[in-house]
């Protein structure tokens, strides 16, 4: 089986989602997805990490992965790379799953479990505790809110007013008041706010007992975060903004992060979010993947969580599971009773609508070029031989598929 083309979608009605197709010679079809700056991404998978998989072996991820990484890693991975690599490690391995007529999870190592408990992401000043109750009634005992992200801006997350503060306190306040325990209750911070107005929000927290606090400060410095650590007896998470096990690495093994929560269409896809997974449990600290994007990506992460062991809780937001999610893939999560149910069929478990590419706002791009793959030929301290070079400029010149 070999890679034919590769295919991007977007809609203007999602306007930072970018779905992708890797299409094989056999009829099979992988789908993948990402989110922000799609235009971006778009270009970086036609124009540089596409050409490294038309015409070879769909099966052969790792290798892909690494030929795509160093691409990048040269000039500073990150950014609009890792989204790309994100979303094709991911149709890779829905390939691979339909190929060999089994779900994701089951290529993971088998399922550890077969459901796994989501949280709701979205939580207003006002109405926070009939959300709680609303949450409840349909089987969901965690939610996360941001109360103090747009208190922020009044001194640059320098320091927070006592009044402020107070106002943040509010929404929390009503849902201990209304359920008292039975909901779990998270604190994000969009990484806006100094150590010591952490520590000050941190604490104000306590007598709530929070699921934990996520991102209250940038997330630049390790030992900095484990000084909040230190001061607060909720567990501190860190989020998407860490990518790949290099970054999230510093902060797990110095005892700073108690919950890890990479987003998986950010930090290298299904490949590097499983590693991550297995580092974070080498250290005894749970795993929690990041979601306020796309259906595939809760698809992708529910496969990882179905298989690792230190998987705590998925993230989702319920708009879009009860909106627009269910018109664009086919079939939606399986979200019942507050968990995410593992799919029994081959791959990712869904596919996108046939009727998404006749919409009158979707924009497709197609390629089905070739290049070498930069660990084709390349040593780390070997130059490229005359033979190499001579088939560089061959395949530059008809951009045909270059035979594994």
């Amino acid at each position: 089986m070999r890679i034919t083309q590769i295919e991007t979608i977007r809609t203007a009605a999602q306007p930072q989602i970018i779905w992708v197709h890797v299409h094989t010679d056999a009829g099979i079809v992988g789908l993948g997805e990402t989110f922000y700056a799609p235009t971006v991404v778009e270009a970086a998978i036609h124009d540089f990490f596409g050409p490294l998989l038309v015409g070879r072996d769909p099966a052969a991820i790792e290798r892909h992965w690494e030929a795509q990484f160093r691409l990048s890693d040269h000039a500073g991975y990150g950014g609009a790379e890792m989204r790309a690599i994100s979303a094709l490690d991911m149709a890779l391995w829905d390939i691979k799953g339909q190929a060999l007529g089994v779900p994701i999870y089951e290529l993971l190592g088998g399922a550890v479990r077969k459901r796994i408990r989501v949280y709701a992401t979205g939580f207003a000043y006002e109405g926070a505790a009939d959300l709680a109750r609303e949450l409840l009634d349909e089987g969901i005992t965690a939610m996360k809110g941001g109360p103090t992200i747009a208190l922020a801006g009044a001194t640059d997350g320098q320091s927070i007013h006592p009044m402020d503060l107070d106002r943040a306190l509010k929404p929390i306040r009503e849902i201990r008041d209304a359920v008292g325990m039975e909901m779990q209750i998270a604190n994000d911070g969009h990484g806006k706010w100094s150590l010591p107005a952490a520590i000050q929000i941190a604490r104000a927290m306590e007598p709530y007992q929070m699921m934990w606090q996520e991102d209250l400060m940038p997330l630049l410095n390790p030992d900095a975060l484990l000084r909040l650590q230190e001061a607060t007896s909720a567990p501190v998470c860190i989020s998407e903004r860490l990518l790949t096990r290099w970054q999230l690495r510093h902060f797990i093994e110095n005892g700073s992060a108690r919950i890890i929560m990479p987003d998986l269409i950010w930090t290298g896809g299904i490949s590097e979010t499983s590693k991550i997974a297995v580092l974070a449990s080498a250290h005894q600290v749970p795993f929690a993947p990041h979601d306020a994007s796309g259906p595939v990506n809760i698809f992708a992460c529910g496969h990882i969580c179905f298989s690792a062991a230190n998987a705590m809780i998925q993230e989702h937001v319920p708009s879009y599971f009860k909106g627009w999610y269910g018109e664009f893939v086919d079939p939606n999560l399986d979200i019942r009773d507050g968990y995410l149910h593992a799919p029994q069929v081959p791959g990712m478990g869904t596919r996108l609508r046939p009727e998404v590419r006749e919409r009158s706002d979707v924009a497709i791009r197609v390629s089905d070029r070739a290049e070498l793959s930069p660990i084709d030929h390349w040593g780390p301290y070997a130059a490229r031989s005359a033979a190499t070079e001579a088939e560089v400029q061959r395949l530059l010149q008809d951009r045909g598929p270059h035979p594994d």
